[in-house]
Protein backbone atom coordinates (compact mmCIF):
# COMPACT_ATOMS: atom_id res chain seq x y z
CA UNK A 1 0.00 0.00 0.00
CA UNK A 2 3.24 2.39 0.78
CA UNK A 3 4.24 1.77 -2.46
CA UNK A 4 0.83 2.27 -4.15
CA UNK A 5 0.43 5.78 -2.24
CA UNK A 6 4.25 6.91 -2.88
CA UNK A 7 3.69 6.41 -6.78
CA UNK A 8 0.47 8.19 -6.73
CA UNK A 9 1.88 11.21 -5.32
CA UNK A 10 4.74 11.02 -7.32
CA UNK A 11 2.10 11.24 -10.38
CA UNK A 12 -0.16 13.72 -8.90
CA UNK A 13 3.02 16.15 -8.88
CA UNK A 14 4.09 15.03 -12.12
CA UNK A 15 -0.03 16.35 -12.80
CA UNK A 16 -0.17 19.61 -11.21
CA UNK A 17 3.33 20.48 -12.97
CA UNK A 18 2.31 19.33 -16.42
CA UNK A 19 -1.40 20.95 -16.71
CA UNK A 20 -0.88 24.09 -14.31
CA UNK A 21 -4.26 24.54 -13.92
CA UNK A 22 -6.37 24.97 -10.73
CA UNK A 23 -9.69 23.62 -11.41
CA UNK A 24 -12.05 21.15 -9.51
CA UNK A 25 -12.38 19.20 -12.97
CA UNK A 26 -8.72 19.22 -13.40
CA UNK A 27 -7.46 17.96 -10.09
CA UNK A 28 -10.20 15.13 -9.45
CA UNK A 29 -9.27 14.33 -13.34
CA UNK A 30 -5.83 14.03 -11.57
CA UNK A 31 -5.88 12.52 -8.70
CA UNK A 32 -7.96 9.82 -10.52
CA UNK A 33 -5.35 8.93 -13.03
CA UNK A 34 -2.79 9.46 -9.86
CA UNK A 35 -4.49 6.80 -8.25
CA UNK A 36 -4.33 4.85 -11.14
CA UNK A 37 -0.77 4.79 -12.25
CA UNK A 38 -0.06 4.11 -8.57
CA UNK A 39 -1.92 0.76 -8.62
CA UNK A 40 -0.67 -0.26 -12.07
CA UNK A 41 2.91 0.47 -11.63
CA UNK A 42 2.80 -0.77 -8.03
CA UNK A 43 4.16 -4.34 -9.04
CA UNK A 44 7.36 -3.26 -10.76
CA UNK A 45 9.35 -2.75 -8.21
CA UNK A 46 10.51 -0.73 -5.03
CA UNK A 47 9.82 3.79 -5.15
CA UNK A 48 11.20 6.90 -3.34
CA UNK A 49 8.34 8.02 -1.16
CA UNK A 50 8.02 11.58 -1.72
CA UNK A 51 7.68 12.30 2.03
CA UNK A 52 11.40 10.82 2.96
CA UNK A 53 12.69 14.27 1.88
CA UNK A 54 11.56 16.11 4.35
CA UNK A 55 13.81 14.16 6.92
CA UNK A 56 16.04 16.76 7.95
CA UNK A 57 19.21 15.09 6.82
CA UNK A 58 18.42 14.29 3.62
CA UNK A 59 16.30 17.48 2.88
CA UNK A 60 19.73 19.45 3.95
CA UNK A 61 21.85 17.23 1.63
CA UNK A 62 19.70 17.64 -1.13
CA UNK A 63 20.16 21.06 -0.25
CA UNK A 64 23.59 21.10 -0.40
CA UNK A 65 23.58 19.09 -3.60
CA UNK A 66 21.32 21.54 -5.18
CA UNK A 67 23.22 24.53 -4.52
CA UNK A 68 26.69 22.63 -5.64
CA UNK A 69 25.46 21.79 -8.64
CA UNK A 70 24.07 25.58 -9.63
CA UNK A 71 27.40 26.47 -8.61
CA UNK A 72 29.04 24.33 -10.85
CA UNK A 73 26.69 24.86 -13.93
CA UNK A 74 26.63 28.37 -13.61
CA UNK A 75 30.65 28.23 -13.60
CA UNK A 76 30.78 25.66 -16.62
CA UNK A 77 28.74 28.40 -18.66
CA UNK A 78 30.45 30.91 -17.44
CA UNK A 79 33.87 29.01 -19.06
CA UNK A 80 31.90 27.89 -22.00
CA UNK A 81 31.04 31.34 -23.38
CA UNK A 82 34.55 32.90 -22.32
CA UNK A 83 35.79 29.51 -25.22
CA UNK A 84 32.90 30.70 -27.64
CA UNK A 85 33.94 34.37 -27.77
CA UNK A 86 37.25 33.86 -27.64
CA UNK A 87 38.38 30.95 -29.79
CA UNK A 88 42.02 31.45 -29.83
CA UNK A 89 41.94 29.37 -26.42
CA UNK A 90 43.27 25.56 -26.97
CA UNK A 91 40.07 23.27 -27.24
CA UNK A 92 41.17 20.08 -25.33
CA UNK A 93 37.98 18.14 -25.97
CA UNK A 94 38.11 14.13 -25.67
CA UNK A 95 36.67 11.35 -24.00
CA UNK A 96 37.27 10.39 -20.18
CA UNK A 97 36.94 7.63 -18.31
CA UNK A 98 36.53 7.79 -14.37
CA UNK A 99 35.82 5.29 -11.26
CA UNK A 100 32.72 5.77 -9.83
CA UNK A 101 31.35 4.90 -5.96
CA UNK A 102 28.22 4.58 -6.84
CA UNK A 103 26.13 0.97 -7.01
CA UNK A 104 22.69 1.78 -6.90
CA UNK A 105 20.45 2.58 -9.65
CA UNK A 106 19.51 5.50 -8.52
CA UNK A 107 23.01 6.80 -7.00
CA UNK A 108 24.50 6.02 -10.73
CA UNK A 109 21.00 7.96 -12.44
CA UNK A 110 21.62 11.05 -10.42
CA UNK A 111 24.77 11.35 -10.80
CA UNK A 112 25.18 10.76 -14.69
CA UNK A 113 22.29 13.73 -14.64
CA UNK A 114 23.89 16.13 -12.44
CA UNK A 115 27.33 16.21 -13.98
CA UNK A 116 25.84 16.34 -17.24
CA UNK A 117 23.71 19.28 -16.62
CA UNK A 118 27.30 20.73 -15.85
CA UNK A 119 28.63 21.93 -19.52
CA UNK A 120 31.72 20.47 -19.61
CA UNK A 121 30.81 16.75 -19.35
CA UNK A 122 28.22 14.64 -20.86
CA UNK A 123 27.80 11.23 -19.69
CA UNK A 124 28.11 8.96 -22.41
CA UNK A 125 28.36 5.33 -20.91
CA UNK A 126 28.21 3.33 -17.63
CA UNK A 127 30.05 0.40 -17.29
CA UNK A 128 28.49 -1.54 -14.14
CA UNK A 129 30.98 -4.44 -14.24
CA UNK A 130 33.96 -2.18 -13.82
CA UNK A 131 32.15 0.41 -11.65
CA UNK A 132 33.14 3.17 -14.94
CA UNK A 133 31.79 6.35 -16.20
CA UNK A 134 32.56 7.60 -19.86
CA UNK A 135 32.13 11.34 -20.19
CA UNK A 136 32.85 13.29 -23.48
CA UNK A 137 34.45 16.51 -21.79
CA UNK A 138 34.47 19.55 -23.72
CA UNK A 139 37.52 20.24 -21.81
CA UNK A 140 39.64 17.62 -20.51
CA UNK A 141 40.73 17.97 -16.94
CA UNK A 142 44.41 18.72 -17.06
CA UNK A 143 44.90 19.69 -13.53
CA UNK A 144 44.17 16.22 -12.17
CA UNK A 145 45.49 13.14 -15.12
CA UNK A 146 45.11 10.49 -12.13
CA UNK A 147 42.32 11.22 -10.62
CA UNK A 148 40.13 12.96 -12.99
CA UNK A 149 37.31 11.65 -11.34
CA UNK A 150 37.83 14.47 -8.65
CA UNK A 151 37.00 17.26 -11.27
CA UNK A 152 34.05 15.37 -12.56
CA UNK A 153 31.50 13.32 -10.62
CA UNK A 154 33.14 12.40 -7.20
CA UNK A 155 32.20 15.89 -5.99
CA UNK A 156 28.90 14.83 -6.56
CA UNK A 157 28.84 11.76 -5.48
CA UNK A 158 29.89 12.87 -2.36
CA UNK A 159 27.26 15.27 -1.75
CA UNK A 160 24.69 12.89 -2.75
CA UNK A 161 26.23 10.05 -0.47
CA UNK A 162 24.00 11.42 2.66
CA UNK A 163 21.00 11.64 0.68
CA UNK A 164 20.92 7.81 -0.52
CA UNK A 165 22.17 6.94 3.15
CA UNK A 166 19.89 9.13 5.56
CA UNK A 167 16.85 6.37 5.92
Amino acid sequence: MRRVAALGVWAYVVWVLLTWTLTAEQELVGLVLAVAVGLSMAPLGNVAAPWQFFDPRRFVGLLRLMVAALLRIVAANIQLARRIWAPSRPLSSGMVIVPTRERTDGGLAATGLITSLIVDNQIVDIDRGRNELQYHAVAVPHGNRKRPEDDINAPVERLLAPIVKAR
